[in-house]
């Protein structure tokens, strides 16, 4: 059996299922998808470096974050178009929660540490 393809129509690509987040910015209407596209963009590069920051333990040198940032920035652009179907950025957001609420409780433990440990043995 031969598959052929249909030509799309308006009504097909009506039917593209969007994150809540795209299409509250109008990703559906091609008239706003570049605006949707860079908007998108730069809330995922913000969430990637917060999670980045968050996530890694060590600071780095100058040009290994340069190099770091540069790759992210250029990675991004292509999970940027994954992001119109796929939920990124609420993936993004959910795992800087949980690095942020693991940071205050290590930070927490690191504190309450030293009360806790006998300063004469």
């Amino acid at each position: 059996m031969i598959l052929t393809a249909a030509p799309a129509s308006s009504q097909d690509l009506e039917s593209v299922q969007m994150t809540p987040i795209a299409e509250f910015l109008g990703a559906n209407d091609p008239e706003n998808f570049l605006i949707a596209f860079w908007i998108l963009y730069a809330i995922i590069n913000i969430l990637s470096i917060v999670v980045f920051n968050l996530g890694f333990a060590r600071k780095l040198p100058l040009l290994k974050n340069v190099i770091v940032y540069g790759a992210m920035f250029f990675g991004n652009m292509f999970i940027t178009f994954l992001a119109y179907t796929l939920p990124i950025i609420e993936s993004l957001f959910i795992a800087a929660v949980i690095l942020a609420v693991y940071k205050l409780q290590l930070r927490r433990h690191k504190q309450h540490e030293p009360e806790e440990s006998p300063e004469n043995q």
